[in-house]
């Protein structure tokens, strides 16, 4: 066996068990005839990696069985279907979860450990897949499991991204981004899909003709064509009744190599064209502080979109000839405004390819589409220019000015008649920006927001006229997690010991836990609770040991911060009471009143987001100065873990004592980390804001730590001077000095954290954070003291688990389902 191939004991019993058991037979002979026949390997010369290719082309060869049969079932029954178009995807790694859901994971594990392999050392050689950033991505991914759970169809559309988002190292401190190249070696979960490639058309311009009769139809000609090749992974349902798939587009040229400029020694000319198309697919989110880089992402957006709608038109008329049935057989819902181009792309292929009438296109357009928002921010809500967007697409800028004048015309006019300042408040197009948002809502029969709180905010504060104009299309959705990857797969000791009190049904009835709210006084589940929660925090104390080189006490608060660095969500907030609390320390170290605790932070800045990379750079700079100060004996730790993923993610969630969903409120849109901390036994400290509203609803308000301002407070704040806080509150006074002076200058004379004394008094604290720092102060106390006291922490904890039942995405699917996209669930077994 190769040194580095994992290794564990083999015994005389084992060996009798799997000759009694034939499923882990299958499993163990599957495995080694990939070895053998796909890998060319043997036992004695297979290292780690062959082991987790053939361990996964076994789980797959049942997968794909599964496959076959819920596709037949589905296209022998021209059943309706759900299409799901999401620029990023999270579904981290699919070993462990895969052998879950077809209910072989004790299987597999034994198999393995008949050839002397560890699953779990196995398992951690997968790479997550690198196609999201943060909880967009992650929240599409649980909703394609709960879909494909629940025996919905379903098709998730997205980009095969070569490089994802990226690595994230720290170096001196600074994030820096690498390459999160996790397809370098293949993948054994794809399947590539050839004969259904597409082509997209991008530039050009528009000719005018004429048919027989004298009707006009514009030819969209000329320009460049990028090949959209299909790649499928597959999505199986706990239980595998049902296996659904993403299909996600990978970026190629559509011309043929130019060999003969290459033999002429033209060698970058020759491949340019092909590296050009590539770059579509090779990384999320490209720059767009440029032209070029808004360009690009603009081009992602309409590849993606456009090899989906013709996809979706293949299938439909593969069975259909037709458009009467397309709106009952087809829902499409984009999930957030990046797809938005979509509308306009079904509108120009039924008009110009399928000669549809102008009236029965956009009909059917507004039939199908439906429109998630998950954001507030102004910066998010995508806008074009109109020089831009003519150029690329010149057909669809057509199409968007004839779908705004006649909107403005017949809609606008009708509600508002003569009132030329609501046409300028609602037109599509204003001051030579293209509004997608407004575009998704027009063109869709449905809009929803995610969390009460966000849906309400959409209608009285976002698009106010839109919700006067079209009564009853603005829903919401709560977010949802699902509880197969956030507590079955990545907590398997807590749901074990919830398997033992309950038995398994809360897996599909997240429902069922409430159940245990009849044990969250019982002493022997209390103690059972604590060691499984210890026995996670050693388990994260090893890797942040492993990757940071500081040790931890798994006994202290484990007081958690992990999610996308963005100053809304205000990492910087919790670094000022960081900060708090070691000036209290160092004036007194004697004192007992603050319990040991360690603060960790994960989280990427976008690599253009000057502030946000500041705060990871500022909390490393605390870190290295609480960390090693002789002073405070270790009382509190600060801990940055880089590169985080859902695999992480997986580490961190169960160890949690306390979550951090601190952001100001009316920002976030819901959050689905408050979800899956809770889920898993921790506490919330936490605003009003996003979810944590109806999580407070839910948990009860004394098992949650509330703070801040509310969003109606903060909006009828007049003249907001942050430096009326700095002036009235000396300990907050002192700790901006402090943060502003030269004592935390780095080697080079750089000091981040004086960016953020700037950004909160000078910039004028656009979050808020001075503000709500009083209150945010206080919660921070009771925690402190509530944790001092196990017994009441314990109970606390267990009844956040008990009532969170609300937040799994089987629910939000069903919601879903239900109210926007009438869907029917097809059994196929």
């Amino acid at each position: 066996m190769s040194k580095d191939s994992p290794k564990c004991e083999k015994s005389e019993e084992l060996e009798k068990y799997f000759r009694l058991k034939g499923a882990a037979n299958e499993i163990r002979t599957a495995i080694l005839r990939h070895l053998h026949c796909f890998l060319a390997r043997d036992q004695s010369s297979a290292v780690a990696n062959d082991w987790w290719i053939a361990t996964a082309m076994a789980l797959r060869d049942r997968v794909l069985e599964e496959l076959i049969r819920t596709q037949k079932v589905h296209h022998e029954n021209d059943v309706r279907r759900i299409y799901y178009m999401s620029l990023e995807y999270l579904p981290g790694t699919m070993l462990r979860n895969t052998a879950q859901a077809l209910g072989i994971l004790d299987d597999l594990e034994l198999a393995l450990r008949s050839l002397d392999q560890d699953f779990d050392a196995i398992a951690a050689i997968e790479p997550d897949m690198g196609l999201g950033n943060g909880g967009l991505g992650r929240l599409a991914s649980c909703f394609q499991d709960s879909l494909a759970t629940l025996d919905y169809p379903a098709v998730a559309y997205g980009i095969h991204y070569e490089f994802g988002l990226f690595r994230q190292e720290i170096v001196d401190g600074k994030q820096v981004e690498r390459p999160d190249n996790w397809i370098i070696f293949g993948n054994p979960w794809q399947i590539c899909r050839p004969e259904n490639i597409q082509n997209v058309q991008l530039y050009g311009r528009i000719e005018n003709t004429y048919d027989e009769r004298g009707h006009w139809h514009p030819r969209w000609i000329g320009g460049k064509v990028i090949q959209g090749v299909p790649w499928d992974i597959p999505v199986v349902g706990y239980g595998a009744n049902t296996v659904n798939f993403m299909r996600l587009w990978e970026a190629r040229t559509a011309s043929e190599f130019e060999l003969d400029v290459f033999n002429r020694g033209e060698y970058l000319y020759a491949v340019q064209k092909q590296s050009e198309s590539e770059s579509i697919s090779k990384i999320l989110y490209p720059d767009d502080s440029t032209v070029k880089g808004k360009e690009l992402r603009l081009t992602q957006q309409y590849f993606f979109v456009s090899c989906s709608i013709k996809d979706i038109l293949r299938r439909y008329t593969k069975k259909n000839a037709s458009f009467d049935k397309f709106v009952e057989k087809i829902a499409i819902q984009l999930n957030d405004t990046h797809p938005t181009v979509a509308i306009i792309e079904l509108l120009r292929l039924l008009l110009d390819e399928y000669n549809l009438s102008w009236d029965a296109a956009w009909a059917i357009c507004q039939g199908v589409f439906g429109y998630t928002n998950h954001t507030l921010l102004p910066e998010a809500l995508e806008e074009w220019s109109v020089d831009l967007f003519a150029k690329m697409l010149p057909r669809h800028y057509q199409l968007i000015c004839e779908i705004n004048r006649r909107f403005l015309e017949d809609e606008v006019e009708k509600k508002w008649p003569h009132d030329s300042s609501k046409k300028d408040a609602l037109s599509i197009i204003h001051n030579g920006k293209i509004r997608m948002s407004y575009l998704a809502v027009v063109g869709s029969h449905s809009v929803n927001g995610v969390a009460k709180m966000h849906s309400e905010l959409l209608k009285s504060s976002l698009f106010p006229l839109f919700n006067e104009l079209y009564p009853g299309k603005f829903k919401n959705v709560t977010n949802g997690i699902t509880p197969r990857q956030w507590l079955r797969s990545c907590n398997p000791s807590l749901s074990k010991l919830i398997d033992r009190t309950l038995g398994s049904g809360w897996t599909k009835d997240l429902y069922q836990l409430h159940k245990l709210e009849t044990v969250a006084e019982c002493p022997i589940f209390w103690k059972k609770f604590r060691e499984i929660k210890l026995e996670n925090k050693i388990r994260l104390a090893r890797t942040i040991f492993f990757t940071c080189g500081i040790q931890v006490d798994p006994h202290s608060l484990f007081d958690i911060q992990a999610k996308r660095l963005h100053e809304y969500k205000r990492q910087h907030l919790n670094l000022l009471h960081i900060l708090y609390l070691y000036r209290k320390i160092l004036k007194n170290p004697s004192d007992d009143a603050i319990v040991p605790r360690t603060f960790i932070f994960a989280a990427k800045a976008a690599p253009g987001y000057y502030m946000a990379k500041r705060i990871i750079h500022s909390i490393n700079v605390v870190a290295r100065e609480i960390n090693n100060s002789p002073t405070i004996g270790g009382k509190i730790k600060v801990i940055f873990l880089p590169n985080y993923s859902v695999s992480l993610a997986s580490e961190i969630i169960p160890a949690a004592d306390l979550s951090e969903q601190i952001s100001t409120a009316g920002k976030e849109a819901s959050g689905t980390g408050n979800m899956k901390f809770a889920l898993n036994g921790a506490c919330t400290i936490g605003t009003l804001d996003g979810a944590n509203v109806e999580i407070r609803e839910e948990v009860g308000n004394g098992n949650i730590f509330i703070f801040g301002r509310t969003e109606e407070e903060l909006r009828t704040i007049k003249n907001y001077n942050p430096y009326a806080h700095y002036h009235s509150n000396n300990e907050l006074h002192e700790i901006l000095d402090w943060i502003g002076s030269d004592y935390f200058n780095q080697k080079d004379g750089d000091n981040p954290l004086r960016d953020i004394k700037n950004s909160l008094l000078d910039g004028g604290d656009p979050f808020f954070v001075l503000e709500d720092f009083d209150d945010y102060v206080r919660a921070q106390s009771a925690v402190n003291n509530t944790f001092r006291n196990k017994a009441e922490w314990t109970k606390k904890a267990i009844l956040n688990i008990a009532r969170i039942g609300k937040f799994s995405s089987d629910r939000a699917i069903e919601d879903y389902a239900t109210h926007i996209w009438h869907l029917e669930k097809v059994r196929t077994k």
